[in-house]
């Protein structure tokens, strides 16, 4: 069974910084993408970063220069390191594996927790960050 495990949410004040982790288990391949999305409250999901193999593939305009997404050699790992946060980036971050089931009508069917999000992926619980000015 896959599952994906973030930490390291929380509080900080503007302009203060965090680091997310999220490790995958169950997976078998690890030449897919992995991301991180949020969902700001009241919006809807909305792609973080994203990276592939190790190497880095999206990073949101509004947050470039101030995000860093990575992965772990065995690469079954990512990180988002947040500095000079501010109070828009209070969200619920996901992290998000693109999923190895067959493209069904049951797999398709699966909502992601992560409203608005896509489809096929697999979902951590997802991790609280909020931002105080």
């Amino acid at each position: 069974q896959v599952q994906l495990v973030e930490s390291g949410g929380g509080s900080v004040q503007t302009g203060g910084s965090l680091r997310l982790s999220c490790s995958a288990s169950g997976f078998t391949r690890d030449d897919s993408d992995m991301a991180w999305y949020r969902q700001p409250p009241g919006a809807e999901c909305e792609m973080v970063a994203s990276i592939r193999g190790g190497e880095r593939r999206y990073v949101l305009p509004s947050v470039r220069g101030r995000f860093t997404i990575s992965q772990d050699k065995s690469k079954t790992s990512i990180y988002l390191e947040m500095n000079n946060l501010q109070p828009t980036d209070t969200a619920v971050y996901f992290c998000a594996k693109e999923s190895e089931l067959p493209v069904t009508g049951q797999s398709y069917a699966r909502v992601p927790p992560c409203r608005g999000g896509p489809r096929l992926w697999e979902w951590g619980q997802g991790t609280q960050v909020t931002v105080s000015s």
